[in-house]
């Protein structure tokens, strides 16, 4: 969690920055074996140089952005939990409990689906 220390800091309302870390402690528990890190000011999670999960911050909620094949993947699931999208992310507002059951099977679904990717984002 050292990685996204400075990220976190920068968030000024208490409440987004202790959901941010808890969702992204929970992502680093949960799967020890992805790389933690910031890129495009961002926090996000990688496995082999690949791409797996990314998140960020807005005033009404915490995105998630699993990738347009992960959004396409969960439409359904993601809707059911109550969260809206676009093509790229997941909106889980601030007041909304947030699914895990749903993001395990969002960030498993791209370890699996990225095993033999040899580029950072999908082709």
């Amino acid at each position: 969690m050292e990685v996204f220390a400075e990220y976190l800091a920068r968030i000024d309302n208490p409440q987004h920055r202790d959901r941010t870390e808890e969702v992204l402690g929970w992502v680093t528990r949960k799967f020890p074996n992805l790389e933690p890190k910031i890129a495009w000011n961002q926090p996000m999670f990688t496995d082999h140089d690949t791409y797996i999960i990314g998140f960020s911050i807005a005033k009404l909620h915490l995105a998630v952005a699993p990738e347009r094949a992960g959004i396409i993947h969960f439409s359904d699931e993601i809707v059911q939990a109550g969260y809206d999208h676009s093509n790229q992310l997941v909106r889980i507002q601030w007041k909304s409990p947030v699914d895990y059951l749903l993001l395990e099977k969002m960030i498993q679904f791209n370890i699996t689906e990225k095993a033999g990717c040899t580029t950072f984002w999908r082709k």
